[in-house]
Formats: C-alpha cells, structure tokens, sequence
C-alpha cells in the first residue's frame, strides 16, 4: 500500500535529485545563478575542484538541460556556461532547500516515526 502512494512522487523526485547528484553539480548550479561565467572564472569559484571534475560537470548538467554553453570564435576559444529557464527554476528550488536548511538546523525535530 505505501508504495503505491509513493509511485507518482517517486520518479519525478529520483529524476530531479540525478540533476544534483553529482559531487560539485548543487555549487555549479548555485555560482551560475549570480550569472553568466567563464570556465576558469568558475573553477577559481568554486574551489579546489579539478578542471575534469568541473568539465565532467557541466556536461552532465548542460545533457539535463540546467546549463548552457556558448563558445565564442576567438583565439583562444572563449566558453561561457549560464543556466537555462530550466536551470533557473532549479536554483529556485535549491533556494527553497537552502531555507527549509536553515530552518530546521535551527529546530531540528526528533524522527516522529512518519516517512514518505
């Protein structure tokens, strides 16, 4: 029975949590909502991550549709990554987290027996 209740949130939310499952995908997302950046803009951002983690990334979330890449015809190429609509509603949710985060740090409440 509580299956079967579970079934239509099931898919939607596995699909939406594969988007930021990966290591460095949630602090992509959250840089680019500030803007537009550049690849090493981006890297120098977000830390100590390695310019293959960073590429493996953004291929991962521009495949789901949460980043664009537009490369401009200089020498050297020139590549900026933004989020799309999608990637926007995204950072709004995350947003939502953030908040909801936040909240229950400050009040953290005892496992009550429910479960979704």
């Amino acid at each position: 029975m509580m299956q079967h209740a579970l079934s239509p949130c099931f898919e939607p939310i596995s699909a939406a949590i594969q988007v930021i499952g990966g290591k460095w995908s949630y602090s992509v997302i959250a840089n680019l909502c500030q803007g537009t950046q550049r690849f090493n803009q981006l890297r120098r951002n977000l830390g100590d991550v390695s310019i293959k983690s960073l590429t493996d990334t953004l291929r991962h979330l521009e495949q789901c549709g949460i980043v664009n890449r537009t490369v401009f015809p200089t020498v050297p190429v020139s590549v900026e990554y933004s989020l799309t609509d999608s990637g926007r509603e995204y950072g709004e949710i995350l947003f939502q987290m953030r908040q909801w985060g936040e909240k229950w740090m400050l009040n953290p409440v005892k496992d009550s027996g429910n479960s979704l």
